[in-house]
């Protein structure tokens, strides 16, 4: 098969599994990563072979801009503490913890190579993550603290990994030197991030082509994660730093074409890089095994089972003592941030391992500055797959039955009753914004048919109305200048309506999926009614 036949195969299979895990409601990365394994044993095709550079370049940027983008900057600063706790200290313990095992339990691991190997195994992945949990009704709280780890974890592992892979190579580690490097690489990360996402803004407020705007929304990470990755800082907290500022900005600076174009084209290529991944995650296993001896297959499972073992007890271990210290911590404050046991429990077994530590392990050199073969590169490899793999099957299968057994999930009908409460403030809103604005230069039947329109909305969200009663409407103005003012004047009233809603976005009165749903709503109806007005327009 030639590449070409390989990727359209892949885009079968992953159409395919999309609509079976829908009905399942399972996790789709699981079956995908088992569809690899199933396709990279089969003799009719050939071996995929996933370079590190590939996952690093092609895969990783794109994932993790688009994940930044989906996570409200209020809950993310609001739970900055967990998140802090989790992405960087719970990841350094993890390698620690993985290390002392590796060093003890699997001959030939010197201490070098465990942190080599804790380092891979320690961070849980951004996209897994984002997969397991999406619709399974956690709070919303839960999923910030658990997506904000999955993008700030990869910078804390990949730093870990690069100082553990210098001292195998070199012979040589400095510890204050690598926590000194740690605050360079990761603030200079960060920095950067954020200077190519203001210079970006003000590029976007100059585009007026949606079509370009959405062509320089792809560029962004890679420019983003290949200028820190060239001066020596972390290209992945670059990518999320752009994100995150980006997504806060997003609603001033692309019109409602471009927002919709951009949408549009970041949830197809999403699924497919999503789909890709995990399938390829899947189909290296045949590739890792032709390079591993038989006799030792056997024994190398036990190790990666143990080693899975000591990642998913190491995460529970380190966050329910970490939130009861926190607690205390925050006690006597206003806000306090409690989480109940069956909430510690959920996000100690959310911790599933991905792209990154997959990526990490193949980046492993193939020599040492001596000349000589990495030792135990492919013990390595073997081990960081079965860890992804256990982490992933084990715990993405089973993460919403323990969701539902320990009920893990928001009130049913909150999210409902939030967005009725945002269109009832945008509803009563827009009648004020009516009558003082647009009454004295509007005909009165274009205005008693807006405020009809308007008060109609607002009675039926106050339950005056029945849900199947339909409102009777005055009759429509019949000459095309008064439809045209009609139009005009409710984009005007839409207008208005979206500068609330960012205004409600910056204050973070309501939570970011609900503005997100209305702002949705407020694209698709400015589009209808500039379609309405382009045909009043002579040819």
């Amino acid at each position: 098969m030639t590449n070409l036949e390989i990727v359209l195969v892949l885009m079968a299979i992953l159409a395919a599994l999309a609509s079976v895990t829908q009905k399942l409601k399972i996790p789709y990365p699981i079956l995908l990563v088992i569809a690899g394994l199933v396709l990279g044993f089969l003799p009719i095709v050939p071996d995929i072979h996933l370079e590190s550079e590939v996952v690093f370049l092609i895969f990783l940027p794109p994932l993790l801009y688009e994940a930044a983008g989906n996570i409200s900057w209020h809950e993310f600063k609001a739970y900055r503490r967990p998140i802090g706790l989790l992405a960087v200290w719970l990841v350094f313990f993890t390698t620690v913890t993985v290390a002392v095992v590796a060093h003890y339990c699997i001959p030939g691991f010197s201490w070098p190579l465990a942190f080599v190997l804790g380092a891979i195994t320690s961070p849980p992945d951004a996209v897994a993550a984002t997969s397991a949990t999406r619709g399974l009704g956690l709070p919303n709280r839960l999923i910030t603290i658990l997506e904000g780890e999955s993008l700030v974890n990869d910078a804390s592992a990949l730093i870990a990994y690069r100082y553990a892979v210098a001292a195998v190579t070199s012979g040589s580690f400095i510890f204050w030197q690598a926590g000194l490097q740690f605050l360079v690489v990761a603030a200079g990360g960060v920095a950067i991030g954020l200077a190519i996402g203001y210079l970006f803004r003000h590029i976007h407020n100059k585009l007026e082509n949606p079509t370009v705007a959405t062509t320089i929304t792809l560029l962004l990470p890679f420019v983003a994660y290949l200028l820190a990755e060239h001066l020596g800082v972390s290209g992945v907290l670059a990518v999320v730093s752009t994100g995150l500022y980006l997504a806060w900005n997003s609603y001033e600076i692309y019109s409602f074409q471009t927002r919709m174009q951009i949408n549009g084209f970041w949830n197809i290529l999403i699924f497919l890089l999503n789909g890709f991944v995990f399938i390829l995650i899947g189909s290296q296993m045949p590739v890792i095994l032709k390079n591993i001896e038989d006799h030792s297959v056997g024994r190398l499972i036990g190790f990666g089972l143990l080693i899975s073992f000591v990642a998913i007890v190491t995460r529970i271990v380190w966050i329910f003592p970490l939130a009861y210290i926190s607690t205390l911590l925050d006690r006597g404050k206003k806000k306090r941030i409690l989480f109940r046991p069956n909430e510690l429990f959920i996000t100690s077994w959310a911790g599933m391992r991905g792209v990154v530590s997959l990526a990490t392990a193949l980046a492993l050199p193939l020599t040492l500055s001596n000349g000589k073969a990495f030792p135990m590169r492919n013990e390595i490899l073997f081990i960081s797959f079965m860890v992804i793999f256990v982490t992933l099957v084990l715990q993405g299968l089973t993460l919403p039955f323990f969701i539902r057994w320990l009920n893990v999930q928001e009130p049913p009908g909150k999210a409902v009753q939030e967005e009725k409460k945002i269109r009832l403030a945008i509803t009563t809103s827009s009648i004020t914004y009516i009558e003082g604005e647009l009454s004295m230069n509007l005909h009165d039947e274009v205005l008693s048919e807006l405020k009809t329109r308007f008060e109609q909305q607002t009675n039926y969200l106050n339950g005056v109305l029945r849900m199947d009663e339909k409102p009777k409407k005055g009759a429509p103005p019949t000459a095309a200048n008064f439809f045209r003012e009609f139009v005009e004047s409710e984009l005007a009233v839409i207008n208005h309506q979206r500068d609330l809603i960012i205004q409600w976005h910056k204050q973070g009165t309501f939570s970011e999926e609900s503005i997100r749903r209305i702002e949705q709503e407020l694209d698709i109806r400015s589009l209808g009614l500039q379609t309405q007005l382009r045909r009043l327009d002579p040819v």
